[in-house]
């Protein structure tokens, strides 16, 4: 599953030699459908094995020796569990939607390009499975250089600003917690009770073997946060990503918004949250206030776009500050809401990029104010728009509105963050559905008084082939979500078992680092205390 999709990218180059754009095309379709095959058999296998009961640990599991020369013992660590099963699918099923609508839209360098996309590919994926945290960081990494290329070359007017610029912010950002991971490795390298243990994963590992101060956790805590709000990108580190919307093809705006976004949230529920629990707590009322910033500045600057993909790009801004304040809501209702709204973002938004895609290849222009009276003349187009955009507000019956309420919910219920939090975030479902309803009247309805808006073709078989999925998954998780919900509760659940136990943990240490101190006077007793 992981590296099918990379045997296309080198196959490409090879047998197409840049002047069979047919072939590169078929190529980049059938290897990343492998990949799609294999995580629909991969989620029913791991439907079996888990059940609706089961474990929240990783079913499928794979670990072979990496790196073992001069102390280092880096393994080749991947798994799977409730999570990661979403995430992943959600992946491979983008994937071969967008290298499809990329037959009808990219007519330059095609092998270049979809050898780029199946490379993107294999980092994403292999992202939401590395167990090992240099792998992980490995991966992460990796996303950046196709990516960038793809904004680069096949972007618009400004895309090599948007590129260095998506490439400078995530750079920066990634290597504070290359950083961290570093110190974490040599913590836990030299811990002597480490002889004859074995373990799995390395957040296993350093929960129950390193031995963080409280200072150290709260330095590393702010390393890898950091990173993560970069990728998110969460208030006020955002600024790259309406450039990079903007500017990147149509393929790339829907793989950032639908899967690279995800790698920021993701990584604060496996790592944030598992390694440094006291930390996370205390940081829980910051990250929900810049959580709240983030999605009524998104969606006040979405309402004032006259570019409709730029519009669409700040809603991501808003939607992406759900997930977050549901992660720190160290709920499960939160922490599972957070969880599908992962996936259903990546769903509608991903459905929205690719329809702004698909008027954009025939007018040539994103400005609101070129568009009036579409649905005269593309009837087909406006109902799958209309669709998609009421599962991007959160209409009930739709996917949008599933992740949304219990995100919410669990934010109310939650005793770490105010319930203040949770009412000033539900303001930014009704802005959405101001900035989207006022934007869909306004290019959908009206006189059709341009002439090139009379001429305008509807949508042809390609096209509604690369959304019906999309659309069926839209009602069919806003209908009937308890099968998804039941997967990703089970680990969620284990998330905030692992969590609160870690922060109890801590708690615990404090409060007799604090005896100490009204005992005996002495505030260098504290940290040791902590630390033991």
């Amino acid at each position: 599953m992981v590296f099918s999709p990379l045997v296309g990218a080198i196959l490409i180059p090879a047998l197409s030699r840049g002047e069979n754009p047919g072939m590169a095309r078929q190529l980049a379709l059938w290897t990343s459908m492998v990949s799609f095959v294999v995580s629909i058999w991969l989620y029913f296998q791991y439907t079996g094995v888990v059940g609706a009961e089961g474990s929240g640990e990783f079913p499928f599991f794979f670990q072979h020796d990496w790196v073992n020369y001069g102390g280092l013992d880096i393994n080749f660590t991947m798994g799977m569990d409730g999570i990661s099963v979403y995430l992943v699918m959600l992946t491979t099923l983008l994937f071969p939607l967008t290298i499809y609508f990329s037959w009808g839209s990219i007519t330059k360098q095609e092998p270049a390009y979809y050898a780029l996309l199946l490379l993107l590919e294999v980092g994403v994926i292999g992202f939401f499975l590395s167990l090992d945290m240099l792998l992980f960081y490995v991966f992460f990494e990796m996303v950046l250089i196709p990516m960038y290329f793809l904004i680069g070359i096949w972007g618009g007017k400004d895309r090599v600003y948007a590129s260095v610029k998506f490439f400078l912010y995530t750079l920066v950002g990634s290597l504070l917690m290359l950083i961290g991971i570093i110190y974490l490795g040599l913590n836990v390298a030299d811990a002597p009770e480490l002889a004859g243990i074995s373990f799995t994963t390395d957040y296993e590992l350093i929960r129950q073997y390193s031995s963080l101060s409280l200072t150290e956790e709260y330095w590393l805590f702010a390393a890898f946060a950091l990173s993560f709000a970069v990728k998110v990108p969460l208030f006020p580190v955002h600024t790259w990503l309406p450039d990079a919307h903007t500017q990147a093809p149509t393929a790339g705006s829907v793989i950032l918004a639908g899967v690279l976004l995800k790698m920021g949230t993701y990584g604060l529920i496996r790592y944030c949250l598992i390694l440094f629990p006291q930390a996370s707590l205390d940081a829980a009322p910051f990250m929900a206030a810049m959580a709240v910033i983030g999605i009524i500045y998104g969606a006040m600057a979405a309402m004032v776009q006259t570019d409709v993909k730029k519009l669409v790009a700040y809603s991501s801004v808003s939607h992406l500050g759900f997930i977050v304040l549901g992660i720190f809501a160290f709920t499960e209702e939160g922490l599972s809401g957070a969880i599908m709204q992962m996936v259903n973002h990546g769903i509608a938004t991903g459905g929205l990029f690719l329809l702004v895609g698909m008027i954009y290849d025939r007018r040539h222009t994103r400005a609101i104010k070129d568009f009036q009276g579409v649905a005269k003349v593309m009837p087909k187009f406006t109902f799958l728009f209309m669709i998609t955009m009421m599962a991007s507000v959160g209409l009930p019956g739709l996917n949008g509105f599933v992740g949304e309420f219990l995100v919410l919910m669990g934010s109310f219920k939650s005793s770490y963050i105010g319930g203040i939090f949770a009412v000033l975030a539900a303001t930014g479902v009704v802005i959405a559905a101001v900035y989207l309803l006022w934007m869909f009247r306004r290019v959908m309805f009206g006189e059709l008084d341009k002439e090139e808006n009379r001429q305008l073709i509807d949508l042809n078989g390609r096209e509604v082939a690369v959304m019906m999925p999309l659309i069926i998954l839209m009602f069919w998780m806003g209908l009937y979500a308890t099968p998804f919900l039941k997967q990703i509760g089970v680990s969620s659940d284990k998330v905030v078992e692992a969590f609160e136990s870690g922060a109890a943990t801590k708690d615990q240490a404090l409060n007799e680092a604090e005896a100490i101190e009204v005992a005996f006077g002495i505030d260098e007793w504290r940290e040791e205390a902590v630390t033991n």
